[in-house]
């Protein structure tokens, strides 16, 4: 599976030759070519990727035409790896690491890094750039010289990646790769923002807009938190059966209630509203009839889906007022990538949190683009892809 030490040393400091997934035009396959991957500067490591999964977040940039999608780009950003090199003023990660990267910077040393508060990190913010962190340049080019842009901070469709150290976890090597890339991103974001933005309650309702990765990510987290009503709001009928794997226990097709707002149908169903509802889709519309269905005096709206650049939300100033409700956004699910990801991990080992379940397919690297039709087309929740299998 892993690079041994001996095999690790012998490339440190150089160029690597080695295969990428190259996305070209927006919505074409991706191209697998010879790319070479520059070794890490001050403050990054070069990570043999072992296995990658499929984020909806890749499908959207895939398909962007206009920044921030941007081409010729390795897209990838869930995945698990070795440590194959580490630049200078490197010191709390070496060679042979087993480690995730994440998107989001977590410098460990900022206000917002060293706060409770806080998981935006002020000294790198987030940000979809097609550059590294700190010089903003590119570590892939082609065997021709063209520069190759990466995509948030990880670029994990390549068999070597240069992420800055502010983007990698290190990971307990128990956890199967095929597992440990998951909490990269969606199934943290899910289980966080249940555990940790909501806090949600024991015996409590929760209503999820969309059962996407995401969405069911939540689904488990609110299962984890012994919530007694979880209710998933989708117009697939086919993820309704998917959902009672992971501790759903009531279903509304929101295509099924033309005549009245599907918030209407949840607050009928639930007496008033619930005590938690999450938006997963990226809509507007539906960040407002979520906030319209959680409880009057302390219902809380927590928004996870990406809408489209620009999109506005609107609310009435009185019900902002006088209905005591909260809402609020959730990046990552609320957690600090470095600190809360053992803390998941250990849920993990100790068979609290159920994996296996979100992992529907798998193929090797040079099928990836299978990979990007099963979820397109709806087929899948996550894909694992091989490096070497």
């Amino acid at each position: 599976m892993a690079a041994t030490q001996a095999e690790l040393s012998k490339t440190a400091g150089k160029p690597i030759h080695c295969r990428a997934a190259v996305a070209r035009k927006a919505g074409e396959p991706l191209v697998i070519e010879e790319v070479i991957v520059a070794p890490p500067k001050a403050c990054e490591v070069r990570i043999k990727i072992v296995c990658t999964s499929l984020c909806h977040s890749d499908v959207t940039f895939w398909k962007l035409k206009d920044f921030p999608g941007c081409f010729p780009r390795i897209l990838g950003h869930e995945a698990f790896g070795i440590v194959e090199s580490v630049g200078e003023d490197v010191q709390d990660l070496k060679e042979g690491d087993s480690v995730i990267p994440i998107f989001l910077p977590d410098c460990t040393e900022c206000i917002d890094c060293t706060s409770k508060k806080s998981n935006s990190c002020s000294k790198f913010q987030f940000k979809v750039s097609q550059w590294m962190l700190r010089d903003g340049t590119s570590r892939f080019t082609t065997v021709d010289g063209e520069t190759l842009y990466h995509f948030l901070s990880v670029s994990s469709f390549v068999e070597y990646t240069v992420v800055d150290i502010a983007n990698v976890t290190k990971i307990d090597p128990r956890v199967p790769p095929n597992r440990a890339c998951l909490f990269s991103c969606g199934v943290s974001t899910g289980v966080g923002a249940a555990l940790r933005t909501a806090s949600v309650e024991q015996g409590s309702t929760v209503v999820i807009f969309g059962l996407g990765g995401i969405g069911l990510a939540v689904a488990e987290g609110a299962r984890i938190c012994g919530a007694s009503r979880i209710i998933g709001v989708d117009i697939n009928t086919d993820k309704f059966e998917i959902g009672k794997q992971f501790g759903v226990t009531d279903f509304v097709n929101s295509n099924s209630y033309e005549d009245k707002p599907i918030s209407q149908v949840i607050n009928e169903m639930t007496n008033g509203g619930a005590d938690y509802c999450f938006e997963c889709v990226g809509m507007g519309t539906l960040v407002q009839e979520a906030y319209a269905c959680c409880r009057k005096g302390w219902g809380k709206t927590i928004v996870l889906g990406v809408d489209k650049p620009g999109a506005i939300l609107t609310f009435k100033s009185f019900d902002i007022l006088h209905m005591g409700k909260t809402i609020m956004g959730s990046l990552f699910g609320g957690l600090k990538p470095k600190s809360d990801i053992p803390l998941l991990v250990k849920r993990y080992l100790d068979k609290e949190l159920e994996l296996d379940k979100f992992v529907t397919h798998e193929v090797s690297f040079q099928d990836i683009n299978t990979a990007f039709d099963l979820l397109v087309e709806g087929k899948s929740l996550r894909c694992v892809i091989w490096m070497d299998k």
